[in-house]
């Protein structure tokens, strides 16, 4: 599986169309797909999912009213794919590649540990997309969420324990859940880390803690205040990094970044992130929450990516649906 750093051809979003993923507000966030969509285009191509044909002509008269095409030719596409939600991250494609070129590979999906109705759609998007991208799949039967790993094209994956809950494999031991991912995108070597953060409804997440930024160089984040419940789960979770050795020996080279101000809503915490970014082929997208470490997560990443131009979503109603940036997309890499 190719690190999310190299070439694309693709963004995949599903655009905002659940309102038991934002109550009351699924208009509300539009204005951050806009921003998100319009950053990314710049770099590659942009593929929309939505729900039926009434559907699609609607989001696409929205586009044009913000001056984003998407006719023949155009950098966004529109498909009609009908899904439960947004969280393409999750229950999209997770494609590999090797010399012969791209694969899809197509995990289970169970609505997080069964936490949601979600009566299927969802499970049929991967097989979908390999169909319209005409690319060879190949079923693996376990459950496995794209946002609980994160690779750096070398073999080396970080996830967390949320893969060893009993809600997602039951029955599979935490070798057999190796091994799969192994035989499933090519992975050699895991990092395990422990707790994810507070209002994470996934049961942690690896892309809203630690992300590669490099094959050898990790972000992660820390929260400095000894109060506050993320304070020593985040601080567990460096240590492990910090102590980590590949089977060469070699030490990860890991940088923080900040956490920002709990994010409240209707009195409890959402899991707002810096760590949960996506790298497009000419952008990076961060999530920032109207806080001052907006800036100093901006920069930080600014300069381990200084070929790519650090884009700041607004992601205070995002995350009200306990995601951002990187839960709400998918990529595609270029074939080789």
């Amino acid at each position: 599986m190719p690190a999310e750093w190299e070439p694309h051809q693709a963004t995949w979003l599903t655009w905002p169309h659940c309102d038991d993923t934002w109550p009351g507000e699924v208009e509300a966030v539009v204005p951050a797909y806009l921003a998100m969509i319009e950053a990314l285009r710049s770099g590659e191509t942009v593929y929309v999912s939505t729900l039926d044909e009434a559907h699609c002509e609607a989001v696409r008269e929205r586009l044009r009213e913000a001056n984003i095409a998407t006719g023949p030719g155009s950098t966004v596409q529109l498909h009609v794919l009908p899904t439960d939600d947004e969280w393409i991250r999750d229950y999209g494609p997770l494609v590999v590649r090797n010399h012969n070129g791209l694969a899809v590979t197509d995990w289970l999906f169970n609505a997080w540990g069964e936490k949601y109705d979600r009566p299927g759609p969802n499970n049929t998007v991967s097989a979908a997309i390999a169909a319209r991208l005409n690319l060879p799949r190949f079923d693996c039967p376990i459950v496995l969420e794209g946002g609980s790993i994160d690779v750096n094209g070398q073999g080396l994956a970080l996830t967390t324990s949320c893969l060893l809950h009993p809600n997602r494999n039951p029955g599979l031991s935490q070798a057999e859940i190796e091994t799969w991912l192994g035989e499933g995108l090519g992975i050699e070597e895991i990092v395990w880390l422990g707790d994810g953060i507070v209002g994470d409804d996934t049961d942690g997440h690896i892309d809203d803690l630690t992300r590669f930024v490099a094959p050898d160089t990790v972000v992660t984040v820390v929260e400095v205040d000894p109060t506050d419940a993320n304070y020593a789960p985040l601080r567990e979770n460096r240590e492990r990094l910090r102590r980590y050795r590949t089977r060469s020996a070699s030490p990860l080279r890991v940088i923080e970044l900040p956490m920002p101000a709990p994010v409240l809503h209707k009195g409890e915490r959402l899991p707002a992130s810096y760590a949960n970014f996506y790298l497009g082929n000419a952008v990076l997208l961060l999530p920032v929450f109207a806080d001052p470490n907006d800036a100093v997560a901006e920069e930080r990443l600014q300069a381990l990516f200084p070929t790519r131009r650090v884009v700041p979503i607004d992601a205070r109603l995002l995350v009200r649906g306990r995601g951002a940036c990187h839960c709400l997309t998918q990529q595609i890499p270029a074939s080789p």
